[in-house]
């Protein structure tokens, strides 16, 4: 008990020098032991990284789950280190909703059938954003979390103890600087002065090593930067994955219902009067292959009214041709098809029974068929 009560009078003892010590240097009335410019660097780049993570993790979080009731609700969920329950995402909701439509409005029906072409494509798309979701948690967002509550918290444990033995030396200082000055007027204060500089070798021991140890964590940050640029490689792959999967589910999507647009409208052009979007570039051959506009064989798109085509005998409707701008360059497969090259422009026209998405284009004394999603119609 005796042992107990010493402890807490010794601890409230150095807390309150500690106290006085700190005033006194706010208030310029005590002298400060200043760090090297290379640690200050150091703690500068620490508190920056902290920073820079906790904004880009909140802000990610952001992107993968807007809605913040839904944010709050998995952080508790984290916390209380329970599985988070699967949520149905946008995408799969709008797609159950069009699924529910197409069943009463009647799925027999033109509208109907689009209804649940475009309400499967609609759940391909929110299983991919759910697997976007996941692989950018998992690799992403985890590691950051880990740093801010795991090294970071070890880093700021050390630094407050590397403040504390600064607060400590500085009182043997400012201690011994007294017992010196008050044994210049009378040579009972030896004993004070032998004891104070004892004090003051014990606390420079304790601070230097102190501030090694925080000195080896703060240089630990460059490490946490090759991971986090590790990490940061991960996200851009999965979100352009996820890119890429959405790009290939629409232009399916776009082209069923291109044919089912010549069904119900015929004699009107197939496609979109808006650019399509542009091939994803990338180094990988089958990402590239993934996001390219995907071109049927001619032999698989002929009809039999096409097949017995023949290109020198077509002539333009009197009505009907319009300008197209060619998105990517083409190559053809046999002289039935026309080359193209990116920009450029044509004169594309549609004749009766052709598979709609191809259509005939002309250039100059040039002409073949040409596929739709190569081309931007102009009006």
């Amino acid at each position: 008990m005796d042992f107990n009560m010493k402890k807490l009078a010794s601890d409230a003892g150095i807390f309150f020098t500690r106290a006085v010590q700190f005033t006194e240097e706010k208030f310029g009335q005590a002298e400060k032991t200043e760090l090297d410019a290379h640690f200050e660097n150091l703690l500068v780049r620490a508190d920056s990284t902290k920073n820079w993570t906790e904004r880009i993790l909140r802000q990610t979080e952001v992107l993968l789950q807007p809605n913040p009731s839904a944010r709050v609700e998995e952080f508790l969920y984290e916390k209380l280190d329970r599985k988070v329950p699967s949520r149905v995402t946008n995408g799969e909701l709008l797609a159950q909703y069009m699924a529910e439509a197409a069943g009463e409005l009647g799925p027999t029906t033109p509208y109907g059938k689009t209804l649940l072409k475009v309400s499967e494509a609609e759940k391909r798309l929110g299983a991919a954003e759910r697997d976007f979701i996941h692989t950018a948690s998992v690799s992403f967002l985890t590691p950051l979390r880990n740093f801010l509550e795991g090294d970071w918290k070890t880093i700021s444990k050390e630094r407050r103890l590397l403040q504390n033995r600064r607060l400590d030396l500085d009182a043997c200082k400012a201690r011994l600087k007294k017992a010196k000055a008050a044994e210049a007027k009378a040579t009972l204060w030896n004993d004070e002065v032998d004891k104070a500089e004892q004090e003051l070798r014990v606390a420079q021991t304790e601070f230097d090593r102190q501030a090694e140890v925080t000195r080896l964590l703060l240089e630990g940050i460059s490490s946490t930067h090759v991971n986090h640029l590790r990490c940061l490689h991960e996200f851009v792959k999965s979100q352009m994955t996820y890119y890429a999967q959405c790009y290939r589910h629409m232009l399916d999507l776009q082209k069923q219902l291109g044919s089912s647009q010549a069904a119900i409208f015929p004699g009107t052009f197939v496609g979109t009067t808006e650019p399509a979007s542009p091939p994803l570039s990338t180094t990988s051959p089958t990402t590239a292959a993934a996001t390219m506009p995907v071109v049927p064989t001619v032999a698989s798109l002929a009809t039999p009214g096409e097949a017995a085509l023949c290109l020198e005998e077509v002539s333009p409707p009197a009505s009907g041709t319009r300008k197209a701008r060619v998105l990517y360059d083409y190559e053809a497969a046999d002289s039935s098809e026309l080359a193209l090259l990116a920009d450029e422009l044509i004169t594309v026209y549609s004749l009766p029974g052709m598979d709609p998405d191809w259509l005939i284009g002309e250039r100059g004394n040039k002409k073949g068929k040409v596929p739709v999603t190569y081309l931007e119609l102009l009006s």
